[in-house]
C-alpha cells in the first residue's frame, strides 16, 4: 500500500512539473508588451476580415438584385402581355401583346441614351442633368448616391424594368383602336417627358419629392406614383382623347380567353416581388418587410374585390379575383417598404374593394371607354395606396426621415403622430395627376397632328393583328 502511494505521488510529480514549466513560461510572454508588428498584423487581420464581409454583403445584395430586375421584366412579358392579351377579342391579341413587347426594346434603347440621365443625374428639383449620357459613368463600382452595395450598372439596369413597364400600363386603356406606329411613338415620348421627370422628383437625388431631402419629402418606396398614378392618370386621358372602341357599349366585348389572363395575372404576381421588394435594393430585412406585406395586400385585395362583385352581381368571377389582386399589388407597391404586414392587409382590402367601385360604377357613369381598366386599377388604386402610405408609414419597419438631434427616429406617418405626411403624399399625387395629364394631352395632339393616332374603322374592324402585323394569334384552319 505505502509502495503504491509513492508511485502516485512520483507520477503527479512528473505531470504536474512540465504544466508549472509552460504557465511560468506563458506569465512573461503575456505581460511582454505587444508590438508594432503585431498591432499592424492585427489591424492587417480585421481590415481583411472587414473587407470579405463587405464583399459577401456586395455579392448578396447584387445577385438578389439581378433576380429582381428579371422579376420586374417579367411582369412586362409575358405577365402584362399576357394578362391584356386574354382580356381583348380574339383579332386584337398578338397586337395588344406587341405593344407591350415594343415597349421592352424601344425603352431600354432611349434608357441607354438619355432615359436613366434625365431620371437619375444631377440636375434640379424636377428632372436630372445630362452627366449619364449614353451611360456615360455609369460602371461596376457602386452609385453612392443611391445604392452604396451594388454597381451602378445593376440599379441602372433595375430602374430600366420600371420604365418599361410604367407606359406599357396605359395600352390596356387605349386597347383594340390605336396604331401601332402612333402607339410607338407615343408612348416612348412619354418614358422621356412623363416618366423620367417623375421618377427624378421622387427617387433622384436632389429631387422634389425626394423623401431624403426633397422640398416635398413623399414616400413611394416602390412606385405608387412614379409608375401607377402617372400610367394611370395617362391611360384615363388616352382613353377619352381617343373616343370609344366601335360599338362600345351597346357591344359585347368579353375576354376572348380568360385561361391567358389568369396565367398572366399570376405571373405579375409573382414578379411583383422583385418590383416591390427589390426595392429595398439589398437582400436585408427591409426586403422581408416588403415582399411579405406585397403578398399579403394582393391576397386582402383579391378577397376585397370577389366580395364586392359577388354582392353587385350575384356571383364570383375569375376576372373579379385577379383584377382585385392586381388592385392589392398597386395599391401596396408605395406602402410596402413602410407598413405592418397588417396595414398591408388592410391597404389591400380597401383597394380591392375601391377600385372595383371604380370600374363597375364611375366608369358606367361618366361613360369612358378604359377598355382594359389601366386607370379604375392602376390611376385608382395607386392613388389610394400613396395616400394610405402617408397614414400606415412607421418607423418601426423603415425610418425614412432618419433620427433626430436626440438619436430618435423622426415620426414617418399618422400612426407615429406625424399627420403632415398625408399633406405631403397628397402633393405628390397631385404633382403626379398634373404632370401626367399635360404632358400625355401635349404629346398625344402632336402625334395625332403628324401621324395620326386612331385605326380607320375599317382597321379597327379587321382587328390589330391582321390591319397593323398581317398575322393573326391563332391559326383556326390548321
Amino acid at each position: 500500500m505505502f509502495r503504491c502511494i509513492v508511485r502516485l505521488l512520483l507520477v503527479s510529480v512528473l505531470l504536474v512539473t512540465p504544466l508549472l514549466s509552460l504557465a511560468q513560461a506563458a506569465v512573461p510572454a503575456a505581460q511582454a508588451p505587444v508590438t508594432q508588428a503585431q498591432l499592424a498584423a492585427l489591424q492587417h487581420s480585421v481590415e481583411n476580415a472587414q473587407a470579405a464581409a463587405d464583399s459577401a454583403r456586395m455579392a448578396g445584395d447584387n445577385a438578389w438584385m439581378l433576380v429582381s430586375a428579371a422579376l420586374v421584366l417579367l411582369m412586362t412579358g409575358p405577365g402584362l402581355a399576357l394578362f391584356y392579351g386574354g382580356l381583348v377579342r380574339r383579332k386584337n391579341i398578338l397586337g395588344t401583346m406587341m405593344q407591350s413587347f415594343a415597349m421592352i426594346g424601344l425603352v431600354t434603347i432611349l434608357w441607354a441614351i438619355c432615359g436613366y440621365s434625365l431620371a437619375f443625374g444631377h440636375g434640379n428639383a424636377f428632372i436630372g442633368g445630362f452627366e449619364h449620357v449614353f451611360l456615360r459613368g455609369v460602371g461596376l463600382t457602386p452609385n453612392t448616391d443611391y445604392a452604396p452595395t451594388i454597381p451602378a450598372q445593376t440599379y441602372m439596369v433595375y430602374q430600366l424594368m420600371f420604365a418599361i413597364i410604367t407606359p406599357a400600363l396605359i395600352t390596356g386603356a387605349f386597347a383594340e383602336r390605336m396604331k401601332f406606329s402612333a402607339m410607338a411613338v407615343f408612348l416612348s415620348l412619354w418614358s422621356l417627358i412623363v416618366y423620367s421627370p417623375m421618377a427624378h422628383m421622387v427617387w433622384g437625388v436632389g429631387g422634389l419629392l425626394n423623401a431624403s431631402g426633397g422640398a416635398i419629402p413623399s414616400l413611394d418606396f416602390a412606385g405608387g406614383t412614379v409608375v401607377h398614378v402617372t400610367s394611370g392618370v395617362s391611360a384615363l386621358v388616352t382613353a377619352i382623347y381617343l373616343g370609344k372602341r366601335l360599338g362600345y357599349p351597346h357591344t359585347n366585348m368579353p375576354p376572348h380567353s380568360m385561361v391567358l389572363s389568369f396565367i398572366g395575372a399570376c405571373l405579375l404576381w409573382v414578379g411583383w416581388f422583385g418590383f416591390n421588394a427589390g426595392s429595398a435594393l439589398g437582400s436585408g430585412p427591409l426586403a422581408t418587410s416588403a415582399f411579405i406585406n406585397t403578398h399579403f395586400a394582393a391576397a386582402a385585395a383579391a378577397l376585397g374585390w370577389t366580395v364586392a362583385e359577388w354582392i353587385h352581381n350575384g356571383k364570383p368571377t375569375a376576372l373579379g379575383a385577379i383584377s382585385g389582386a392586381v388592385a392589392g399589388l398597386v395599391a401596396i407597391t408605395p406602402a410596402s417598404g413602410y407598413v405592418q404586414p397588417f396595414s398591408a392587409l388592410l391597404i389591400g382590402l380597401l383597394a380591392g374593394a375601391f377600385c372595383s367601385l371604380m370600374v363597375f360604377k364611375v366608369k358606367s357613369f361618366f361613360g369612358y371607354d378604359d377598355s382594359l381598366d389601366a386607370f379604375g386599377v392602376h390611376g385608382a388604386g395607386g392613388t389610394l395606396g400613396a395616400l394610405l402610405t402617408g397614414i400606415f408609414a412607421t418607423t418601426a419597419i423603415n425610418a425614412a426621415f432618419g433620427k433626430d438631434a436626440a438619436g430618435n427616429p423622426i415620426p414617418t406617418g399618422v400612426l407615429d403622430g406625424h399627420w403632415g405626411q398625408l399633406l405631403n403624399q397628397a402633393a405628390g399625387v397631385g404633382l403626379a395627376w398634373g404632370i401626367s395629364i399635360v404632358g400625355t394631352l401635349v404629346l398625344l395632339f402632336l402625334v395625332d397632328k403628324v401621324i395620326g393616332l386612331r385605326l380607320s374603322p375599317e382597321d379597327e374592324s379587321e382587328g390589330l393583328d391582321l390591319s397593323q402585323h398581317g398575322e393573326e394569334g391563332y391559326d383556326l384552319n390548321s
